[in-house]
C-alpha cells in the first residue's frame, strides 16, 4: 500500500503583515492572534482541506501561507 504524502502547512512570519485572510478562508487550521496574525492550530492538512488550503494559500495577499508535501 502506498503512502500518501501529508501537506504541511507555514507561515513565513516576516512576509506576512496580519491582514488575516488566510484565518478567515481557513478557520480549521488556522486560528488569529488580536492583530490578525495567523496561529497554527496544526501544521498536517488533512485531506478534506486539501483544496480549501490551496485557495488559502493562493489568496494571501503578502504570499505568507505555504504548503509543503512531507
Amino acid at each position: 500500500m502506498a503512502m500518501t504524502p501529508n501537506r504541511t502547512l507555514r507561515v513565513d512570519r516576516i512576509a506576512c503583515t496580519g491582514q488575516g485572510l488566510c484565518g478567515e478562508l481557513l478557520p480549521e487550521l488556522i486560528d488569529l492572534d488580536e492583530w490578525g496574525y495567523p496561529i497554527l492550530k496544526d501544521r498536517i492538512v488533512p485531506d478534506r482541506l486539501r483544496a480549501h488550503t490551496r485557495r488559502a494559500v493562493a489568496a494571501c495577499p503578502r504570499l505568507a501561507l505555504h504548503t509543503d508535501d512531507r
